[in-house]
């Protein structure tokens, strides 16, 4: 593939916040612990202490996760003190979702890749932070493949990765197209999360991605002292809010909004969130679950596995319990992470290094012609369709479009009838502008149906440009954000491979991968 680059700020894309932040700007380093470059993996190596114990807890969750799976990573490496993770998480779309969520998997397989290079001495293990506890299902229950939209609707409520997949045979049958993978990974496995590590593992268990699911008793009992403080002292909150009022303050805008407790209560069907009330007992919203402080505490000494973080301590459990060095997030993630820094310090846990995932738009054959004839560069694909289609109107006429110097002429024209009226007759100003008026309305209307004439010439060339865009922005959304990489795939078998060759993670730039 032939790739074309252009800055993230060139697209319109991405908030400000962002931009700053993968720019390195100064006003933004206190919100981090350092900037993700090859030499500051270094340092991050020799901060990140992880014990033995916490090792061994983690290897033997990923072996019995991994029980019903044939050919499955070796995880013995991450019991050495050498080997070290790095980790991209996302929820359980169905059938992989969006192209985004494909390449957030791949900037990590080529993270862990050129990590070994720079430090042979040491061991990486790309990780898939499976969110199995996430509860939002509208989020996760429709995928887009081949300009179709397909959505799976249930009853099942609460954590997604426990639902059963097994009612996507109904949509099985309305997909035109033979998806073996994804039937051998929904119709055989009787949980979201083993149906998405099975398919993970399918498509780049051979690259040394690891999946794991963190709704686990023995992962959460070593999280456990941390939200047993959180219960009782509740201070990831305030620091939250503290850094957000500092963010807010310098002009950004922030995306997420902590809780006095950041902790779910989890059971089959339902997370629902704990709120501690004004005489100290704990309930759980929309239910009729209440506690003692003693009571709640002691459930969580018995059963771990009942207490789900949210996105303000879900970070601070990652990190717990992996070796990990840096986290791969998309445009709205690493924004949200640069408000949790200070819980990690209170913590006394390394934060990791912040990176973005790559960024991409997969051209095909025939939009790389058109996009060759055309002469169009990156920057102008990320144009409006109306801008587009002016300036390539513009650039191929043969023509004037506008009446600039006739408009000068007549204007001076006019001028002049105007003071020859104003020095007869002072009233007839207004007639004179009016006349005016009408004529400058009368131009534009002109210049439009010349303009409209023009684009009805260059017909066949507008219809291509316009092509070339909805391919690239269907919907009007960049592509990563709505096509399934299925789009590609079915037609081109190599395309995971295609574009594991084609990122650089440390490349914070647009790429365009035309073939």
């Amino acid at each position: 593939m032939n790739c074309q680059y252009l800055s993230l700020v060139s697209t319109g894309q991405f908030s400000p916040l962002f931009l700053d932040y993968i720019t390195d700007k100064d006003s933004l380093k206190p919100f981090y612990g350092r900037f993700p470059d090859k030499s500051a993996f270094k340092d991050q190596l020799n901060d990140k202490i992880f014990d033995e114990s916490k090792r061994q807890v983690l290897v033997d969750v990923l072996e019995q996760q991994y029980q019903n799976i044939d050919t499955k990573p070796d995880f013995s490496g991450l019991l050495q003190p050498n080997t070290f993770t790095v980790t991209t998480g996302h929820q359980l779309n169905i059938f992989t979702g969006p192209l985004y969520i494909i390449y957030k998997l791949i900037t990590t397989i080529n993270l862990a890749r050129q990590l070994k290079e720079v430090y042979p001495s040491y061991n990486f293990v790309p990780v898939y932070w499976m969110a199995t506890e996430d509860h939002d299902f509208a989020e996760i229950n429709h995928f887009t493949l081949l300009g179709k939209n397909y959505a799976w609707q249930t009853e099942q409520r609460g954590a997604v990765g426990r639902m059963n997949p097994q009612e996507l045979k109904a949509l099985f049958a309305q997909i035109p197209e033979k998806l073996s993978l994804f039937e051998a990974a929904y119709l055989k496995h009787t949980t979201l999360a083993d149906a998405a590590r099975y398919y993970v593992n399918e498509l780049f268990g051979a690259d040394g991605l690891v999946c794991l699911d963190a709704d686990n008793a023995d992962l959460k009992r070593v999280f456990a002292p941390i939200m047993r403080d959180e219960l009782t002292q509740q201070k990831s909150g305030e620091l939250v809010h503290e850094q957000t009022d500092l963010l807010e303050g310098m002009g950004y805008k922030t995306v997420i909004a902590p809780r006095d407790i950041n902790l779910f209560y989890l059971d089959d069907q339902l997370r629902e969130r704990i709120e501690r009330k004004e005489d100290g007992t704990y309930r759980v919203l929309h239910t009729k679950l209440k506690f003692s402080e003693d009571e709640l505490l002691d459930l969580l000494d018995k059963h771990p596995e009942q207490f789900s973080p949210n996105v303000v301590l879900r970070p601070l459990y990652q990190e717990t319990i992996l070796p990990n060095l840096a986290y791969i997030g998309g445009p709205s993630e690493v924004p949200y992470w640069l408000q949790l820094k200070s819980v990690f310090e209170h913590y006394q846990t390394p934060f990791p290094l912040l990176m973005p995932r790559n960024f991409a738009m997969y051209v095909s054959a025939v939009s790389s012609k058109r996009i060759c004839k055309l002469g169009l560069t990156p920057e102008e694909l990320f144009q409006d369709k109306l801008k587009l289609k002016r300036e390539y109107v513009d650039i191929h006429t043969r023509h004037t479009l506008k009446f600039d110097n006739e408009n000068k002429t007549v204007h001076k024209a006019l001028d002049a009838i105007l003071h020859k009226a104003q020095m007869v007759d002072p009233t007839l100003e207004k007639a004179v502008l009016a006349e005016t008026k009408r004529f400058a309305n009368a131009i534009v209307r002109l210049e439009k149906k010349m303009r409209r004439a023009e684009e009805r010439n260059q017909e066949t060339g507008i219809r291509q440009l316009l092509a070339v865009k909805d391919d690239l922005f269907p919907n009007g959304g960049p592509q990563e954000r709505s096509e399934n990489f299925l789009t590609f795939y079915l037609n081109d078998r190599q395309f995971l491979q295609k574009m594991l060759s084609a990122f650089d993670p440390f490349d914070y730039r647009m790429q365009l991968c035309l073939e």
